[in-house]
């Protein structure tokens, strides 16, 4: 196989990491290139999307995670861009002005180290051979060493490292090959104190991922592990990436637990995205995010909307006067509204919701919580 077959191989298999897929709007969310790359979407600092080149270094691995399709057990083509490839091909997209940063992951090859050996080449070979001073998000293997990890951080604008599940006890039922707090728990915890204020890589950015749905845990669970994050850690994201029915052996924990359809499984990842805005954004806390009898979000309703329908002593809310606070609380209200309703409020009384540029549905589930008196 020549590097550009390869990359189509490895693009597409990128696909199972669905992080970033969720979004709010079309800008936000994943597609495929002509060439059927997956093409990722970034925030620019000053604004704006540009389009990241997201792909595998390998698809082959030594490990075993029973929801993953490139299973050491797996049977799928198997093979290996170099790092001087990789390097070649993401520097032609973006002189073709295709791509605007690079997201590079791989399969586990022989070791932990041995991988990030590799991915680092790539990210040291962009930088001192081609000279680019642009975005790359580097994935931190399982199991890597302290030495590894730093090198990354000194080559990337960003890294991650996938938390997978929310505890031991889930992890272990997805696979033996990995240890819980020795490959996972202990370079996140190196992570956070590296890139948190006053660390070494202060300024890089740092993101973890669940898989959800492959192994028994709650939504309570994930939710509960992701307050830890941002407030222990202090990671800038987290990310759920739901796993894919019939993509991993038989017999599944999470298919066990959850007869959900598949509609029904990215249904629950938009949720915990949905949880994760209401916590990064509009101050909920613990005890705001309201789970059912099964310690999992409603699949029928948005977690903000359950959280006003069991809270009717705080509405209405006046959006002519109620703090910042009390607008971000009003079903279908985000915080780009309430910096509409701040901004017209200047001038004088809203009237009407229209006054705001918001119809339909948005507007009248706006309307049953709130007043303009």
């Amino acid at each position: 196989m020549n590097a550009l077959d390869k990359l189509k191989v490895l693009s597409e298999d990128s696909q199972y990491d669905l992080a970033c897929a969720c979004g709010t709007n079309k800008l936000d969310r994943r597609k495929r290139g002509l060439d059927g790359k997956w093409l990722y979407p970034v925030s620019l600092p000053q604004g704006g999307y540009s389009i990241l080149l997201k792909t595998l270094l390998s698809n082959s691995c030594t490990n075993d995670c029973k929801y993953c399709p490139l299973r050491v057990s797996s049977n799928v083509r198997r093979c290996m861009l170099r790092a001087d490839e990789a390097a070649a091909l993401f520097m032609n997209y973006l002189k073709s002005r295709e791509v605007f940063g690079l997201f590079l992951s791989s399969g586990v090859v022989n070791t932990p180290d041995y991988t990030m050996e590799r991915l680092n080449a790539v990210a040291s070979i962009l930088r001192y051979k081609y000279k680019f001073k642009g975005y790359i998000h580097l994935k931190v293997i399982p199991g890597a060493s302290d030495a590894a990890i730093e090198e990354s951080l000194s080559l990337a604008n960003a890294v991650s490292l996938n938390i997978e599940t929310p505890g031991r006890k889930h992890f272990e039922l997805l696979g033996k090959s990995k240890d819980y707090d020795r490959d996972i728990i202990r370079p996140l915890k190196l992570l956070s104190g590296m890139t948190s204020k006053g660390g070494k890589f202060s300024r890089r950015k740092c993101t973890t991922q669940f898989i959800v749905g492959a192994s028994d845990e709650t939504d309570s669970e994930i939710v509960k592990y992701t307050f830890g994050i941002y407030g222990r850690l202090n990671f800038d994201r987290v990310y759920f990436s739901v796993y894919q029915p019939g993509l991993g052996e038989p017999e599944i924990p999470g298919e066990k637990r959850y007869s959900l359809s598949s509609e029904k499984y990215f249904t629950r990842e938009h949720r915990l995205y949905q949880a994760d805005f209401l916590i990064r954004r509009y101050g909920f806390g613990e005890k705001d995010i309201i789970f059912d009898g099964t310690g999992n979000l409603s699949l029928e309703k948005d977690p903000k909307e359950i959280w006003a329908e069991r809270h009717p002593e705080f509405y209405p809310v006046n959006l002519n006067r109620a703090p910042q606070e009390a607008l971000l609380r009003v079903p279908g209200i985000g915080p780009g509204t309430v910096t509409k309703i701040l901004e017209a409020r200047k001038l004088h009384n809203i009237r009407s919701i229209d006054e705001l540029g918001i119809r339909g549905k948005i507007a009248e589930k706006i309307k049953a919580f709130s007043v303009l008196s």
